[in-house]
């Protein structure tokens, strides 16, 4: 099909579920989790929204990275593009998803601090140490 095509999506919104990182055979990370963006509009004279739900997909490092700081409830700016999947089940029934292929993200809000704290804790060898 010849002619101009875009295939691009900013998105903000709030995460449904703690990402789930998983390593292809190869070894190159992946990370799934869901996402909410939400509307607000007036329908005669009342204030309304709509949630749409959707599955998001990362690769490489930034899965890496969204599966360490980012937890459901998180604000984060997506930029991507939609991708359509098919897969067949185990009883032959065929399934089909469309899903944000993320491109870019950026936190709109302080990741979770505990887990920073932690793991810099960690890496300087202070895990146990009280101070006084």
């Amino acid at each position: 099909m010849p002619g101009p095509f875009l295939n691009k999506v900013f998105l903000i919104g709030r995460l449904t579920r703690d990402p789930e990182l998983r390593y292809t055979t190869s070894g190159t990370a992946v990370a799934t989790f869901g996402f909410a963006v939400s509307r607000e509009y007036l329908s005669k004279g009342e204030k309304k929204e709509d949630t749409c739900f959707l599955n998001l997909v990362v690769w490489g490092k930034q899965a890496e990275i969204c599966a360490e700081y980012l937890k459901k409830g998180n604000l984060i700016f997506v930029e991507g593009s939609l991708h359509y999947r098919t897969w067949e089940t185990e009883d032959n029934e065929k399934k089909s998803v469309i899903e944000v292929r993320v491109e870019r993200f950026q936190f709109l809000e302080k990741p979770n601090i505990e887990i920073i704290e932690e793991k810099e804790e960690l890496e300087n060898g202070k895990e146990g140490e009280e101070s006084l």
